[in-house]
């Protein structure tokens, strides 16, 4: 199997938080006014990315990893994780502020639902003016404090807010709670996972009128309730190098701002690389073949591949790895 730079059809999420910045500022072939995320590479069961160009168009991102695990995923990944693809790339658009949630980690997530933890990363890509996200806790809170906002509607009095810019970078770890305000728009990294504890929702209702399920006791044993600092991400903006953002043992991702053409040797790197077009535009090539990627887009390049080729006169790029 000639296993050559991989785009994939987004997957398209309706969500009542959503909006349309997808398809305004990214070109998503949105259609609807509420649509929260684009999944541009996933194997999660029953959203799992399909190919997009070249002679594998229409195979499963699955179906490859099938015929070929170490070519695809590296031969590190694939001890480490067998045929599951760990990790999962989104775009998302709040119009409307996200429920207040947390995530499990590696442990309780398999204890209780047999899957991976969520440790994620957030790089925010545009925001209205004053829009914040929410990280963590403003002081160190209880159980018992915790608990008894719920009960008094007062939970939003205990959280810390961050009013965010473009490129601004965030860390969460499991058991932070969180939420991405209303204006934001950003690219994520997660490990493949789907699960989610929701905490609060502002009493919102869907389109039938129904209040969205919480899980407060869920969440009870899953939550660090220290106030912490350790979210944002401080990173270089080096013109036409490769920049650390985060490396934790789920993934690492760097930053590249090119305003000319760069070789990457990966010969040595037993994984795949992503990247996550994050503004402007670029070719990609390798030994077996070349993409062309724009704001807004994700190439997957398998791991067999000994030498990316970036092209471009500007584009800035999140490059990942496991």
């Amino acid at each position: 199997m000639n296993l050559y730079p991989f785009k994939f059809q987004p997957i398209l999420k309706e969500r009542l938080w959503g909006g349309t910045k997808l398809k305004e500022v990214l070109g998503k072939p949105i259609e609807s006014e509420i649509t929260g995320e684009s999944w541009e590479l996933s194997a999660v069961e029953g959203d799992i990315s399909t190919v997009a160009n070249g002679p594998l168009a229409g195979t499963s991102l699955q179906q490859i990893i099938d015929q070929d695990p170490e070519g695809l995923l590296g031969k590190d990944v694939f001890g480490r994780f067998g045929k599951d693809f760990p990790i999962l790339i989104k775009f998302i658009d709040a119009k409307q502020d996200l429920s207040i949630q947390l995530h499990p980690n590696d442990e309780l997530a398999k204890k209780r639902h047999n899957s991976f933890g969520k440790t994620e990363m957030w790089y925010v890509m545009d925001a209205d003016p004053g829009a914040n996200l929410i990280v963590g806790f403003n002081k160190d809170v209880t159980k018992e404090e915790y608990s008894k906002s719920l009960e008094n509607d007062t939970l939003l009095d205990l959280l810390n807010y961050e009013q965010v810019k473009e490129g601004d970078t965030f860390f969460i770890n499991t058991g932070k709670i969180h939420a991405i305000g209303a204006g934001v728009l950003l690219a994520e990294i997660q490990q493949t996972s789907d699960i989610t504890y929701r905490v609060f929702d502002f009493n919102r209702r869907d389109k039938n009128g129904n209040l969205r399920e919480l899980h407060t006791d869920l969440a009870l044993d899953a939550m660090d309730y220290a106030k912490k600092d350790d979210f944002k991400v401080g990173y270089d903006t080096q013109k036409d190098a490769v920049n650390t953002m985060v490396d934790c043992p789920y993934f690492k991702t760097n930053f590249m701002n090119l305003d000319k053409d760069l070789s990457l040797d990966v010969a040595n790197r037993s994984s795949f690389t992503i990247l996550m077009c994050v503004g402007g535009s670029a070719e990609v090539i390798t030994e077996a073949g070349s993409v062309k990627i724009q704001k807004g887009e994700t190439v997957l390049v398998p791991a067999n591949s000994t030498n990316i080729s970036i092209q471009t006169d500007s584009v800035k790029l999140l490059e990942v790895t496991v």
